[in-house]
């Protein structure tokens, strides 16, 4: 039996994620981008060496997680 969540999408529940870790210059150079460009990760990624589009959205979504709680559940 599988100890993963999924969702009714079949993704993995971001609850299962891994901590991402990022250097200060790689966290400072997402928030700035983001304030930018939105959440256009494709774009983020480029400007970050090694890192993916995926990657940092999973990143951005963990760092900020309680806003993303209060958009899903109506508050």
């Amino acid at each position: 039996m599988s100890t993963t969540a999924t969702t009714t999408s079949g993704e993995v529940s971001s609850k299962e994620w891994k901590q991402i870790k990022m250097s200060e210059q790689e966290e400072d150079l997402i928030r700035r981008m983001y304030k930018l460009v939105g959440n256009k990760w494709n774009l983020i990624a480029g400007r970050i060496p090694g890192r993916k589009a995926e990657e940092i959205e999973r990143f951005w979504i963990m760092r900020h997680a309680h806003a993303y709680s209060h958009t899903r559940s109506g508050k």
